[in-house]
């Protein structure tokens, strides 16, 4: 049952992959910044992609007012080209202004993400590690808690993923991964998708740069015997219908 265990990579996206032994799923993926999505699950995104699921991807804050003025780096351009390379069939850009989260009340953050939720149903949830450095990433975190929670019945798990360069430097460390999600075979795209992010990637040996990213994602995977892994932590998971974990 676990929506992270994707073994029929050919999928038609009529609803099941072409084998017909897995039905296809609605995931939905929250991320507080643009790139924050490719750096934390792209290489599962595409995963889900190419099983025939519904990626959904909701970017909360416009990501780049902080840095460059709005409208400097064009980053919703480069979001949609990334996004198109990774397979994602719906992408919502929310607009929240950069770092300034902590500026407006938690129910404002949570209103949106809520109605997007109710609209896709979805199955499986990819949400941002709350723990790390970012305030940004800590808020938006409670906020897809609060608009997941019970009772709604279609959420078969929720997974919290890391950040390169916020979550490692977070004291103490408490991004303990207890999923590894092999992205041998969609390593290459998502490195593919984050280079459309041109005002975002890095010269090596700063953590975004394209090679730093294959490099973690090969780091990852060894420790699972992998040529490459995207890891989470499990928020939570529910079996229905007399299933059993498998």
């Amino acid at each position: 049952m676990d929506p992270l265990l994707i073994n029929d990579r050919s999928a038609n996206g009529n609803g099941q992959g072409k084998s017909g032994n897995r039905p296809a799923k609605r995931v939905l993926v929250v991320a507080a910044h643009p790139d924050d999505e490719l750096l934390g699950c792209g290489g599962t995104i595409a995963l889900h992609a190419l099983a025939g699921d519904r990626v959904t991807a909701v970017i909360v804050c416009e990501g780049e007012s902080l840095r460059y003025g709005r409208g400097g780096q064009n980053l919703n351009a480069h979001t949609m080209s990334a996004c198109a390379k990774l397979g994602v069939a719906d992408i919502r850009l929310l607009g929240f202004a950069d770092q300034r989260l902590d500026s407006i009340t938690l129910v404002d953050i949570i209103t949106p993400i809520e109605q997007i939720v109710r609209e896709v149903r979805p199955h499986v949830v990819y949400a941002q590690y709350g723990g790390d450095i970012n305030r940004d990433h800590e808020l938006l975190f409670k906020a897809v808690l609060v608009a997941t929670r019970p009772p709604e019945a279609y959420i078969e798990g929720i997974y919290s993923f890391d950040t390169a360069s916020s979550t490692e430097w977070a004291f103490p460390r408490t991004f303990n991964p207890d999923t590894w999600v092999d992205i041998s075979q969609t390593l290459d795209t998502k490195l593919a998708a984050m280079a459309c992010y041109t005002s975002e990637v890095r010269t090596y040996p700063h953590p975004r740069s394209l090679e730093a990213l294959e490099h973690r994602a090969k780091a990852w995977g060894n420790q699972s015997c992998l040529g490459a892994a995207e890891v989470f932590m499990t928020v939570r998971r529910v079996f229905r219908d007399g299933q059993a974990p498998s």
